[in-house]
């Protein structure tokens, strides 16, 4: 197993990272709350999961050890596997999905594209008495990114492509998400807004 890898930053995506550990380039799957926190660091550290299934080995990669701890209690449970996972991790905060799972709010988690009542449920039941033995205060700070650069709309577009959302539709989110935002409003911010109307 990977623990981890601890190299060059080459290339950044809301979804995925290319990591340059002595010359070989490791593509690693990231939460969008793990995007956030890499900012632009050149040297990056970034804790692994590898998932091996007959016709791919695919690493998921997590900035912080408790977001790690909760993707593999996330895929756990029976229904959800690591894309799911990420795709749970990228809709809500870590501590979004604790506050979810301890109080046994159904809707928070079924909100996450993909997520069915049976599966919110199920998570909220297998998971509430594991979840409420590790705390963290951990916060995310936004990356201060202008609504009105055309820079973050694409980076915004290709991540949702990218999570499996049809062009026209996450096109059409994205402009919803942008019209009642005043201000700024950052590439992950603008991603999470967009998953949570689709």
């Amino acid at each position: 197993m990977i623990a981890y890898l601890s190299g060059k930053l080459a290339f950044k995506d809301p979804t995925y990272v290319i990591i340059d550990v002595g010359g070989v380039g490791y593509q690693v799957k990231i939460s969008l709350q793990t995007y956030s926190k890499i900012k632009d660091e050149e040297q990056i550290r970034l804790l692994t999961f590898l998932h091996i299934k007959e016709d791919a080995h695919t690493l998921y990669g997590f900035k912080e050890e408790s977001e790690k701890k909760l993707f593999l209690l996330l895929i756990s449970i029976n229904g959800v596997g690591p894309n799911t996972g990420l795709m749970i991790l990228s809709s809500l905060s870590t501590e979004e999905i604790e506050h979810a799972i301890l109080s046994g709010d159904v809707a928070t988690i079924q909100a996450v594209k993909g997520i069915g009542v049976k599966t919110a449920q199920r998570i909220i039941l297998e998971l509430k008495d594991k979840v409420g033995k590790q705390g963290n205060g951990e916060t995310t700070t936004p990356l201060g990114f202008l609504k009105t650069s055309n820079k973050i709309r694409e980076e915004a577009l290709q991540a949702l492509i990218t999570l499996g959302f049809p062009k026209a539709v996450a096109e059409k989110n994205i402009t919803l998400v942008l019209k009642k935002t005043d201000g700024e409003i950052s590439l992950e911010d603008l991603i999470k807004a967009s998953l949570k109307t689709l």
